[in-house]
């Protein structure tokens, strides 16, 4: 029994520190073969959304994006996504949208939290190629979630989000990558 409870002690540990609320971070992003002043390029992704359709990076090209790796079981990642449904619906005139990609090995649940939430922009199923490639923008690799790539309209990383985001966060992210390329 006690065994018992020093394992169950130890999953939830586990949970809270993948899913943990600390305050976000903010950083440029890496690549081992640049220099600082270079531009980072986002790696190109093609994959099926949540409905089953294709998409692919090459249809954002000249435009804004945020690309947000998240799960449906994550209380972080469940808490920004209302304010990501505000904000697109605010700038989508002006050529910006989010990405979300799921990483749930259960796409069913990941398809209802989508629709319970009403969530307005495309939802990509990752897979390993993806997952690796941004990995190699992340200090460490991409190990938590939720995490999110601020994407210019010329195709280069602006900002690596790690953690949950606040409105107002991601509000400037998005004014300051459109004012960019304007």
């Amino acid at each position: 029994m006690r065994l018992f409870k020093l394992a169950t002690v130890l999953s939830i540990s586990l949970v809270i520190i993948a899913c943990k609320t600390e305050p976000a971070e903010t950083a440029k992003p890496q690549a081992a073969t640049v220099e600082a002043t270079q531009v980072v390029m986002a790696p190109e992704f093609a994959g099926k959304t949540l409905k089953g359709e294709e998409f692919s990076s090459q249809e954002l090209s000249g435009k804004v994006y945020i690309l947000n790796f998240f799960a449906s079981w994550c209380p972080p990642c469940r808490a920004e996504v209302p304010d990501m449904i505000e904000l697109q619906d605010e700038y989508k005139q002006k050529g910006f949208t989010f990405i979300g990609v799921t990483v749930d090995e259960d796409l069913t649940k990941a398809r209802q939290f989508a629709d319970d939430f009403g969530i307005n922009f495309p939802v990509l199923v990752a897979d390993q190629q993806m997952i690796e490639a941004y990995s190699d923008h992340v200090q460490g690799g991409l190990r938590s979630i939720p995490t999110s790539f601020v994407i210019s309209a010329n195709g280069s990383i602006s900002s690596v989000l790690l953690g949950a985001q606040s409105k107002m966060a991601f509000d400037g992210l998005i004014r300051e990558a459109i004012d960019a390329g304007n």
